[in-house]
């Protein structure tokens, strides 16, 4: 799931693949404002074909926390 998020970021976000991790943080390591955020958990609901709440989307601190909530679906 790490690998889809991680394209995801690069593909759409044109966030550099060897600056993502884990414990990457979206906004203060990624530099990704809300609304890029908002567009990130919009692709994962398309690509995955589920719904993210915006009390879920707003506990997205970092990459794993996106990863974990996906695969504990």
């Amino acid at each position: 799931m790490f690998e889809k998020v991680k394209q995801l970021l690069v593909d759409e976000l044109q966030i550099d693949a060897g600056s993502i991790t884990m414990e990457s943080e979206l906004s203060k390591d990624l530099n990704i404002n809300s609304i890029e955020l908002a567009d990130l958990v919009m692709m994962c609901e398309d690509k995955f074909g589920i719904e993210i709440s915006e009390d879920a989307a707003n506990e997205f601190v970092t990459v794993g926390d996106v990863v974990n909530y996906l695969e504990n679906l």
